[in-house]
């Protein structure tokens, strides 16, 4: 993904240095929105040598920020995948976009780590609903965590609250790198580490004596109980000497990281570019190598199956990100779980049974790639133009088929129907939502055959805009949107017999038909159909006739043009003539007395409500059962939900008033809400609301007329 003016750069003569499973790290770096993660990130590249500038999201050219769209609206949209090379490592850094309408750039960045870097801003007194969810996806896969604590060197900025924020929410939370503040500003940072301290000019860093602060003595004291707390003999070591070397506080964060018992903190500026190479140590020291994984898949039979990262071992390989580049093609970012994949190997799907060949292996920095000449167990990379995988397949192979966890999406909450700009460009719209569900399928899009309406699905309103402006850039074809049409539906209340009759005479054979129906309510979402003819009045040979004019009758209702649904109608008596009758004839006689009777049974308007399931915290409980209320909704109960501090409300409302409950839900809990939302059955609408559907209907007919 960059901007389409500008083919992909390809570095056809610089092949990245293959690295083995224990000198690769796989860090995701997550957080909220607009907290300096892509800032941290290019700092990191820059540090490295990875990068000949350190770029600014304001001046769009950070290396991971390389999408169009992110260059325009300054903020990242998409996981960028950003290796590395430090001190002999391989670091792959996966920066992902914090804003919530994105969500799908961490789960699978967070797919693809083996640790999760959760970044914050000095100053914050509460943790940020951003960091929350990191932690949350991080927990879910039991991944190690590590905080960096950035902009440390901003005005008013306060390291030592935000790790006080920190360590009320969670257990664990042990400062390794501290800012030493002079007259409100950084004056050097403390390495716990290494207890040593370094002043940063220019982002060079040049060692300084570690300064005398009762503050930071304290935390370094709380350091080196918690690192010794990790192992017993690191327990011993330090009861005897009162300190710990460098390599034993190296193997008891290494510990406690692993097992979760300790969330290391780092200070740190990304955009001053301070503290980075020690969060590049940390990143080496700390985080468990990619030789330590295990990941459990599925053999053909569907009993697990224990995977280490071995190169030598049976391949798997997950795709947990797809680029649909218009230049190159399709892009399949993988994570090498076991085995290594090269230019020979076949590419098999055991999802479709099918295997293709391997496209062309690339290592992947933001938007520039380099040509890879295999991708070994534990590192990650990009083989393109593989047809037949899509994100979350695992290749393997044939004859040891294997299946790895996919990528956990979250759930769409917005819906908008979407219409070509242009008429005749319907197909090319929904050709390019296609590719765009390829690259992000946390998209959905169909067509509603009820309401002929194409609809787009995303996380929120950003989602959608992010949708509809690559529509434009990437396919050339603009679209507009409207609120989706609500399918409605009509009924009946009482029961009528009414006759139908048809009867024309144009010279030779006339047509002649004659019916009398009961039409009454009962339940069910079809029409039942029923005869009760004696006598032959109507001849058994046109009851099909008579029930397939009445099933297309219901198709379009009387009120408002909605289908017609809960109505029974039965065939009880009737007429015919023995050279006019024909099965047309009683077909139009049904059509007839379809349009004579339904208005006679007290028709009405039927509105489909849906199950909600809203998760909020504790406090917003009360603004968001207001708000339910005001949408028509009964609440059916509430009470905590499986989360700490948060609470399930569940409601019945009809599904016309939620379009806008998504973009409510976030703005009441801060980011913190979810729900979900399914149809549960139509009931009558109120004489208010019917009134305006059908007012409404006949404004389109006119309008179409």
């Amino acid at each position: 993904m960059r901007p389409p003016d500008r083919p992909l750069k390809f570095e056809e003569d610089t092949v990245l240095k293959l690295y083995s499973a224990d000198k690769i790290r796989n860090v995701a770096i997550a957080g909220h929105g607009s907290r300096g993660k892509t800032s941290l990130t290019e700092a990191m590249l820059y540090t490295a040598g990875a990068s000949d500038r350190l770029g600014a999201v304001a001046d769009g050219n950070t290396v991971s920020d390389y999408d169009a769209e992110e260059k325009r609206r300054k903020t990242s949209v998409s996981t960028a995948v950003c290796p590395l090379e430090w001190k002999d490592t391989k670091i792959n850094l996966l920066d992902t976009p914090g804003l919530f309408d994105f969500a799908s750039g961490v789960c699978e960045g967070v797919r693809a780590a083996d640790a999760v870097m959760v970044v914050m801003a000095a100053g914050s007194d509460s943790v940020d609903v951003g960091a929350e969810k990191a932690v949350k996806a991080a927990n879910a896969r039991k991944l190690p965590k590590l905080f960096a604590i950035t902009r440390c060197d901003a005005e008013n900025a306060d390291f030592f609250k935000t790790v006080a924020a920190l360590s009320d929410e969670y257990v664990g939370v042990c400062p390794v790198v501290v800012p030493h503040i002079v007259g409100n500003k950084v004056d050097c940072y403390v390495y716990f580490t290494e207890n040593k301290a370094y002043k940063y000019a220019n982002g060079k860093a040049t060692e300084v004596p570690v300064p005398s602060d009762d503050r930071i003595d304290s935390l370094k004291d709380e350091f080196m109980e918690a690192v010794a707390s990790a192992d017993e003999e690191l327990m011993e070591a330090y009861f005897d000497a009162g300190e710990l070397d460098h390599d034993q506080i190296v193997k008891g964060l290494s510990i406690g990281v692993a097992a979760g018992d300790i969330t290391p903190v780092y200070a740190c500026s990304g955009t001053a570019n301070e503290g980075v190479d020690l969060l590049l140590n940390a990143i080496v020291n700390v985080v468990p190598a990619a030789s330590s994984v295990t990941e459990t898949a599925k053999d053909a039979s569907g009993a697990d199956v224990e995977l280490a990262t071995d190169p030598a071992g049976p391949l798997a390989a997950v795709c947990f990100k797809t680029v649909a580049d218009p230049f190159v093609g399709k892009m399949s970012f993988f994570k090498v779980v076991s085995g290594e994949i090269t230019p020979d190997t076949p590419a098999y799907n055991p999802r479709t049974g099918s295997s293709e060949r391997m496209g062309k292996l690339v290592t992947a920095r933001g938007g520039k790639q380099e040509d890879a000449a295999k991708i070994t167990a534990g590192d990650i990379g990009v083989i393109t133009k593989l047809s037949g995988i899509s994100t979350g397949d695992t290749i393997c192979s044939e004859k040891q088929p294997l299946t790895l966890a996919g990528v956990d999406y979250p759930l769409t909450s917005l819906s908008m129907a979407v219409r070509a700009a242009k008429k005749g460009e319907e197909e090319k719209v929904a050709n390019g939502l296609r590719r765009l569900m390829e690259e992000d399928p946390a998209i959905t899009f169909g067509m509603n055959e009820e309401t002929k309406e194409q609809v787009v699905s995303g996380l929120g309103e950003q989602h959608i805009d992010v949708i509809v402006s690559k529509l434009k850039t990437k396919f050339g074809v603009e679209v507009t949107l409207s609120v989706p049409k609500v399918a409605y539906r009509e009924t009946i209340r009482k029961k009528v017999e009414v006759q139908g009759r048809h009867k024309k005479q144009s010279g030779g054979h006339g047509q002649f038909g004659d019916v009398w129906i009961r039409f009454e309510p009962c339940d069910s979402d079809d029409l039942v159909f029923a005869e009760e003819v004696f006598g032959g009045s109507v001849p058994k040979n046109f009851f099909p006739a008579v029930e397939k004019g009445l099933r297309e009758s219901v198709k379009k209702g009387v009120l408002a043009g909605y289908p017609v649904v809960g109505v029974k109608a039965t065939l009880y008596d009737g007429s015919y003539h023995p050279v006019d009758s024909s099965e047309m004839a009683f077909k139009t006689a049904a059509n007839l007395a379809f349009k004579n009777g339904i208005p006679q049974a007290s028709p009405v308007i039927l509105e489909p409500v849906g199950t909600l399931k809203a998760y909020m915290p504790d406090d917003n409980l009360g603004d968001i059962m207001g708000d339910i209320t005001k949408r028509r909704g009964r609440v059916l109960g509430m009470g905590p939900a499986d989360e700490p501090k948060m609470q399930l409300l569940e409601a019945e409302v009809p599904m016309a008033e939620m379009g806008d409950f998504p973009t409510v839900l976030r703005s009441v809990t801060a980011g913190r809400g979810w729900f979900t939302l399914e149809f549960a059955r139509y009931e009558q609408a109120p004489e208010n609301v019917a009134a305006k559907v059908i007012e409404e209907a006949k404004k389109n007919a006119e309008e179409e007329d």
